[in-house]
């Protein structure tokens, strides 16, 4: 997907989108069933500058416009759900699968004020490495019984995608499904985003590098040189 107008014009019906970001590319490189899950959705969005430039540098097929974040993503379709409600009359349902019950009841009370005609409905799965098959079945039943119009998945990546990929056809859902990680706690205001001026000029990882260096220096300071070495490899290749 190359620019924020596409969203808008996103099939009705059962479809899977994801988003990738430098952290993720490098994941997908030695985690085959990552990469599956990415290349498996339906539409997969460039969250982050290093993606939309290294699109440009390669001269990659897809060549971005520019950053479409997951929290784009989110505020895109739950506005879009909120017109189809209003104009409709009929109340609508926004599943979230994932995070802490604190943050999800957050997530519900927020939703009263800023989308009164979307009813949240949340689940929070055991906080595990891997899931059981009772975990899993679950899970899947909560989806089934919740019937939403609209579904996000927020387990941090490449659980949740590596997840919703492998049961992708057990899921009895009607309706779009993103997965977007940390806009769970975005949207409940438990972790903070960049200021604007950041956003814009691609230094929203410096921000979160900055608030959490402990936890993201792996990520950013190691993953973003390692990305950058793989784009200057796929160059060379590619001449």
């Amino acid at each position: 997907m190359e620019n924020l107008q596409e969203l808008e014009s996103l099939p009705d019906g059962k479809f899977l989108i994801n988003t990738i970001n430098a952290y993720s590319y490098n994941n997908a490189q030695k985690d085959a069933a990552f990469a599956d899950a990415l290349r498996g959705g339906d539409a997969l969005l460039p969250d982050g500058m290093s993606i939309v430039m290294a699109c440009r540098l390669i001269r990659a097929k897809s060549r971005p416009e520019r950053r479409i974040a997951g929290w784009d993503l989110f505020i895109s379709e739950m506005q879009r759900l909120q017109r189809k409600a209003v104009a409709e009359g009929l109340r609508k349902r926004v599943m979230f699968l994932g995070s802490s019950d604190a943050v999800l009841g957050r997530i519900a009370e927020r939703m009263k004020t800023d989308f009164p005609m979307l009813d949240a409905i949340t689940f929070s799965p055991p906080y595990r490495e891997a899931f059981s098959d009772d975990d899993d079945a679950l899970m899947l039943r909560a989806i089934h019984d919740a019937d939403p119009d609209l579904l996000w998945i927020g387990m941090t990546a490449p659980k949740q995608e590596k997840w919703t990929y492998a049961h992708w056809r057990q899921m009895n859902v009607r309706c779009h499904v993103g997965t977007i990680g940390a806009v769970f706690d975005f949207y409940a205001g438990t972790l903070r985003r960049a200021p604007r001026w950041m956003q814009r000029c691609g230094l929203e990882w410096l921000f979160r590098l900055l608030c959490e260096p402990r936890r993201m220096w792996r990520r950013y300071i190691l993953g973003n040189t390692e990305f950058i070495l793989r784009m200057f490899g796929e160059l060379y290749v590619r001449k």
